[in-house]
């Protein structure tokens, strides 16, 4: 899986669920909401004030390193 700004969260926890580490780092702690499994990953960056190029980065060099 590659993540961009437009993935959704839900698809990005359903395809490995330890990548919510990195959304609890930018404060979005409410991940069994539903209406932020289907926000964008620049919809919940612009929301909480963070970088989303930043977060798209750290999601792919994670799943990277995990070979997935």
């Amino acid at each position: 899986m590659t993540v961009t700004k437009e993935s959704l969260i839900g698809d990005i926890l359903d395809f490995d669920v330890e990548t919510a580490e990195f959304f609890f780092e930018i404060g979005m702690h409410c991940l069994g909401c539903p209406a932020s499994r289907g926000e964008s990953i620049a919809d919940a960056c612009a929301v909480h004030g963070t970088d989303a190029d930043a977060l798209v980065e750290k999601i792919n060099a994670y799943l990277a390193k995990k070979g997935v």
